[in-house]
């Protein structure tokens, strides 16, 4: 597997396979070919059919820059390898330098033509199940986290530690602003709302739902404004994790450091997934991108309140199931409505998948790696309307008309 440096990327939003997988081929190819002038760049596959709501087109002409274009939505063209397909030529006046087909994976992490994935990053862990993982550390009697930094190096503690910070700030921006979101679906701001919300008699329960909510809305919201966020793993699911952490730090006054020893172990489970499976909403739906991240903020919370490995694993499991079959249809191509609701559902639900595991792991029957496969096999049985292609679901049934101008 590789670094979980992969899973937490930091960047804009509002889409970490649409906007930041494509930035960063077209960086890399600019890169190559310093004398180009001209660009012609072809979007295929959910790029293709929900490009202009993530601004794929838009952040492609900003990367190029000061070169001059055209970016083309083809819809038509079946794609192959991943359904996130796009082609870049370069020209130095009337010739042609380069034609490279690229894939955005999910994450933002890019294939190119000819490549393997390793090829892009190398592997730093030999095992790739979380099962082996888990055994692996129970033998040696260590923590998840400890297993990260034994095969990333201890600097990978201070690339979390920025991580972390940049999660809160998405966190600390969200809840201030209002305001409506970009591309006219007309979608206010409500993380504010929410945040300041609270009842004269508010349970402690109520304010547990209201606070969590409030956060993963925050950081939703941010990453549908363009805003700087951390995907865990996607774009799309950016809320969930920081959202969880955020009210557990505040909740039960756990450290900073603590904080980021859990994130190293919800990366292990986010590259379990990534591995096996996959975090792609154009791949598998959204099963692959909330459900992941609701597994990775359960794992997260286990490690907090130090579970054993049984625990842990159950936790993850038990997010992730009953996310299975969620589809991917977000209306007009944004990733505003269903996707920022989701972050809250999914925060509170990882909440609940660690009180279950609390209780309940010695008579547990199905494992994380066992669901993860589930999860990657039910994602290929989706029809190709319900993997964001805005073409069914919500984003059929939503009237267009109703979206501002």
């Amino acid at each position: 597997m590789q670094s979980i440096r992969e899973i937490y990327r930091i960047g804009r939003g509002p889409s970490s396979s649409h906007t930041m997988g494509p930035e960063r081929a077209c960086k890399q190819i600019k890169a190559c070919f310093p004398s180009a002038d001209r660009y012609r760049v072809v979007l295929y596959g959910s790029l293709a059919k929900t490009g202009e709501g993530h601004g794929t087109d838009r952040v492609i002409r900003e990367t190029l820059e000061p070169l001059v274009g055209e970016v083309i939505f083809d819809r038509e063209t079946p794609t192959i390898r991943h359904p996130n397909m796009m082609d870049i030529t370069l020209f130095a006046g009337e010739k042609e330098l380069c034609q490279k087909r690229v894939w955005s994976v999910g994450g933002g992490a890019i294939v190119w033509d000819g490549e393997e994935p390793e090829e892009q990053a190398p592997d730093v862990y030999d095992l790739s199940t979380f099962a082996d993982i888990t055994a692996e550390c129970a033998r040696r009697n260590i923590r998840l986290w400890q297993y990260v930094v034994e095969k990333e190096g201890v600097e990978i503690i201070d690339y979390l530690t920025e991580v972390w910070e940049t999660m809160k700030a998405a966190v600390n921006r969200g809840i201030s602003a209002t305001g409506i979101l970009p591309g006219g679906l007309d979608t206010q701001r409500r993380a504010r709302i929410i945040y300041q919300g609270r009842h004269i008699d508010e349970s402690p329960q109520t304010k547990e739902n209201r606070l969590v909510s409030a956060y993963a809305f925050a950081v939703g919201e941010e990453n549908a404004a363009g805003g700087v966020i951390v995907t865990a793993p996607t774009c799309g699911a950016s809320g969930v994790v920081p959202a969880v952490l955020r009210y557990m730090q505040e909740a039960r006054g756990f450290s900073d450091l603590q904080i980021v020893h859990a994130l190293a172990s919800a990366g292990i489970a986010g590259n379990v997934i990534k591995t096996n499976a996959s975090i792609s909403g154009a791949e598998c739906g959204c099963q692959a991108e909330i459900g992941s991240a609701c597994s990775m903020a359960a794992v997260a919370l286990a490690e907090l309140f130090e579970m054993g490995f049984d625990q842990i694993d159950y936790a993850a499991e038990v997010a992730m199931e009953h996310h299975l079959g969620l589809t991917c249809d977000p209306i007009g191509g944004l990733v505003q409505i269903p996707c920022i609701e989701r972050n809250a559902v999914a925060a509170m639900r990882a909440i609940n998948a660690l009180s279950i595991a609390n209780f309940l792991a010695d008579s547990r029957k199905i494992s994380f790696d066992l669901i993860v496969k589930t999860m990657y096999n039910t994602g290929m049985d989706l029809p190709l309307g319900y993997r964001e292609t805005s073409t069914g679901g919500l984003a059929k049934y939503y009237p267009i008309e109703k979206m501002t101008e």
